[in-house]
């Protein structure tokens, strides 16, 4: 199990187009400190933490939040078996660091999920993350207007941004999306635009180590 310094048990799996690769381990103290971290969604109390490193221009990404996140948040994250966090990896250019920064704006007022969905429902429109188009994004979601272009105006953000991206670059990943799996005694990688199959199986997997191992403690 994982103590003070995170050592542990650690099962590392990384599927890309649907191959398993063995890949190094990421940083698990690092990894624990982002599982804390960040926009979230589901309960303190899940087992799993499922890390995403996203860029909002990633056309792979966009395929995930369409199609493969809504069927995890009904199976494992509305049940309280996973938490979702997000991390930012943006590495498309400027438009993406500005979309980065643009929802981190969202954040501060509470609705960062619903810019989220946002920013990728109209990710490849033309000039879809330009500075007057995510002030629309936040005027559409009821965001307060002045405080929402003076957070992006002021680039606040910029280094969170640009942080994230060097972390998630340092933890190995090298493309959009990465996804990192941390428990209590497990960790893993998925790569690329997986369906929901792979989540659900490498899921289920740490599932149930979890849960055997939590057992064995009592």
């Amino acid at each position: 199990m994982f103590n003070g310094k995170m050592t542990a048990s650690i099962i590392l799996v990384s599927f890309f187009f649907g191959h398993a690769f063995a890949q190094p381990l990421p940083d698990q103290e690092i990894l624990a400190r982002i599982a804390k971290e960040g926009p979230v969604k589901g309960g303190d109390g899940a087992v799993i933490t499922l890390i995403e490193f996203s860029d909002f221009q990633c056309s792979f990404c966009r395929k995930f939040w369409q199609t493969t996140l809504p069927e995890i948040e009904k199976k494992y994250i509305d049940t309280g078996e996973v938490r979702f966090v997000y991390r930012h990896f943006a590495i498309l250019g400027k438009p993406s660091v500005a979309a980065a920064q643009a929802s981190e704006c969202a954040h501060e007022q509470g609705k960062f999920w619903l810019y989220h969905d946002k920013l990728f429902a109209n990710a490849g429109s033309p000039f879809a993350f330009s500075g007057r188009k995510l002030r629309a994004y936040a005027e559409e979601l009821g965001l307060q207007s002045k405080a929402f272009k003076q957070c992006l105006d002021s680039q606040k953000y910029l280094k969170k941004v640009e942080g994230e991206t060097a972390v998630g670059a340092s933890l190995g990943a090298r493309g959009t999306p990465t996804f990192f799996l941390h428990g209590q005694l497990i960790a893993g990688r998925i790569v690329g635009a997986q369906p929901f199959e792979v989540f659900e199986s490498v899921i289920e997997k740490r599932l149930k180590i979890g849960t055997s191992s939590q057992k064995k403690k009592f």
